[in-house]
Parts: structure tokens; C-alpha cells; sequence
């Protein structure tokens, strides 16, 4: 009996479907954002798909990132989604390892904007948004960043705050439009200190503009892509820009703990969020817009999405270095300059 036991031990550990493999696991740090959907369209086919089970950990960058750095010497999340900057900063921390994108069948399938955001081969772009300007189309004309402060139109204008996640992006495509692209802002920010007085507000959550264009106090506002589906539904009428010098936006991507004993396995579910087939089903949930150049969306999906290749290339991005070397700085001169 006792020899019988240890022999049925030992083919248990040797078989690919004893208990070692059943217990495979693999923890992913994400925004809380639309998590049941994702838990239908991505972690519940990936689990059926590898048979393994997924832990997902939920929470804001700073919060998420700190786990990953208190960690750091046993590292309990495997795999982490997060924007271009928070990836590099996880790189200079020493808390990421290097893609390896031979590994994954759908890299080449990605906008070329998405395959190494931040040009250091830790991170793959998975969503990316752009961030332009709404507008009433039969009130003004916008061509550039610039015609935010003509005099006929800033009256009219509402501006994201620099704390807000469109501020700075804003204010770099703002000052390329004037000619003050400097990594530190303060161009575009004195210039908008100087029609302080003017502009509308400086708002802090983009939910609010729909009511402000509804009721004509404002006409234009940069905002992100993600916003634009209220703004279509407005009985006036309102146009997304497309300015000489180019939208700006944000990324978000995936990237893979240091250290991690299930890099593998996270290369594998990488590989799945990146598939033509995952990626369109969170395009037409309006869940996340697609990295993936093969992804082909419904009319009304891709209206309400960063779509296409001729946008992708249009997309003029915060390198992820500026943001994180000048963020103290930008927001110590919009206070200076334009206040709270």
C-alpha cells in the first residue's frame, strides 16, 4: 500500500496534468477600469485557453507601482498594465525586465507607435487614445492649437488643468502650435496665464463640458478621445479637430515584473490581450482602443475610438522622460502663472 502511494506521488509530479500544473497562476496589476468586462472578454478565455488561473490586482499608478517597488526582492505581481510613463519609471527602478517580443506571435501585428513606446524594449503598447479638440462647428474654425486663444474664440474656451491627465498634453501640443515647445511648458502656460481671465474654466473632469457646449458657455475644449461619444450625442453641432500640427494622446502598456517566476506565462496572456480577436472584442465593448493594425471595427465603434493607421501616425506623444523629469516643474508654474 505505502509503495503503491509513493509511486502514484511520483507519477503525479511527472504528469503535465497533476497537481503542479493545475496550480499555475499568474497575478496581473491593472486599472480598475470596466473590470467585468474584461473578466468576460479577456481573463476568462485566457484561463480556459492556458489552464491556468488568473489573480487580478486592481488600483491607481501610485499605488500599484509602490507594491511593485516594496516587492521589488520577491516580486508577487507577474505582469502589470500601466501608461508609457509609469513603465519607464518601473525601468529605472529596476522593477521590469525587457519584452521579449520574440515570443509574441501578434507583436508585428501592433501600430509601430505601440511596439516600443519608450524606445528601451520594457514595455508594449496595448491602447492608446488621442486627445484633440471638440468643437462647435458652427460657431468657430480650428486648424491649430493655436486658435484656442484667438481673441474672437478664447472667451469661449474651456482648458484641461495641468493635473488632469489631457493638461500636459495639451499644453505640448499648444506649444508647438506657438512655437515654445521647451520640455518645461512654461510658453504654453504663460500664455495661457495671460488669457487666464478669458478662458472659461480650467477644468478637472472632462464630464463636465458636455453641459458647458449644451449650453453655449463654452465652444471648444481639448479632450481625450475616450470623452467623445457624449459630445456626439448633443443636438448642436460639434466637430473633432484635426490640426496642422497633430493630435497628442496617452498610451497604455504592458509590462513584465523583474524577477517574476511566471514570465512565460505572462508573455503567453501578453500575447492573447494583443490578438487581433481580443483586442477587437474591447474595441467594439468602446472599452479600449486597438494597438492592433488588423483590427477592423463597426462604424459606430471606430467614431467613438483612436482608430486607424493615419491617426496612429498622427499621434505626437509626451516622451515618457519629459513627462517624468518636469512634472514637479509644470505644475509649480501653472500655479505661479495661473493658479490653483
Amino acid at each position: 500500500m505505502k509503495k503503491a502511494l509513493i509511486a502514484a506521488v511520483a507519477l503525479s509530479a511527472l504528469s503535465p496534468f497533476g497537481a503542479s500544473a493545475a496550480e499555475r497562476t499568474l497575478t496581473i496589476s491593472v486599472y480598475a477600469f470596466a473590470q467585468d468586462d474584461f473578466k468576460q472578454l479577456v481573463y476568462g478565455p485566457f484561463e480556459a485557453k492556458c489552464g491556468c488561473k488568473l489573480v487580478v490586482e486592481t488600483g491607481n499608478s501610485v499605488e500599484r507601482l509602490a507594491k511593485m517597488e516594496a516587492n521589488k526582492a520577491s516580486p508577487v505581481i507577474d505582469l502589470a498594465a500601466v501608461s508609457m510613463a509609469d513603465a519607464l519609471a518601473a525601468a529605472r527602478a529596476g522593477l521590469i525586465d525587457k519584452v521579449d517580443t520574440a515570443k509574441l506571435s501578434n507583436f508585428a501585428k501592433l501600430y509601430d507607435i505601440a511596439k516600443d513606446p519608450n524606445g528601451d524594449g520594457m514595455s508594449v503598447g496595448y491602447t492608446f487614445y488621442a486627445t484633440s479638440i471638440a468643437y462647435r462647428s458652427d460657431k468657430m474654425k480650428i486648424d491649430s492649437w493655436a486658435d484656442l486663444l484667438r481673441p474672437e474664440y478664447v472667451a469661449h474656451v474651456a482648458f484641461p488643468n495641468v493635473t488632469t491627465n489631457q493638461g500636459p498634453p495639451a499644453l505640448y501640443m499648444l506649444g508647438q502650435a506657438l512655437g515654445k515647445d521647451t520640455p518645461d511648458l512654461k510658453g504654453p502656460i504663460e500664455a495661457l496665464a495671460e488669457k487666464k481671465d478669458d478662458i472659461v474654466t480650467f477644468y478637472e473632469k472632462s464630464s463636465q463640458l458636455v453641459q458647458l457646449m449644451q449650453q453655449e458657455e463654452i465652444w471648444a475644449a481639448p479632450i481625450g478621445r475616450f470623452s467623445w461619444a457624449g459630445f456626439t450625442k448633443l443636438d448642436v453641432p460639434v466637430a473633432w479637430a484635426t490640426p496642422k500640427e497633430g493630435q497628442t494622446g496617452g498610451m497604455n502598456v504592458l509590462v513584465v515584473t523583474k524577477g517574476s517566476k511566471n514570465q512565460d506565462l505572462a508573455l503567453q496572456f501578453m500575447d492573447f490581450w494583443l490578438s487581433t480577436e481580443t483586442q477587437t472584442k474591447l474595441a467594439e465593448k468602446l472599452i479600449d482602443s486597438p494597438a492592433n493594425r488588423e483590427v477592423k471595427l463597426s462604424e459606430a465603434a471606430a467614431n467613438n475610438l483612436t482608430y486607424g493607421e493615419d491617426t496612429a501616425k498622427s499621434l505626437k506623444l509626451i516622451p515618457s522622460a519629459v513627462a517624468l523629469d518636469n512634472r514637479a516643474g509644470w505644475l509649480k508654474t501653472w500655479n505661479d502663472k495661473v493658479g490653483q
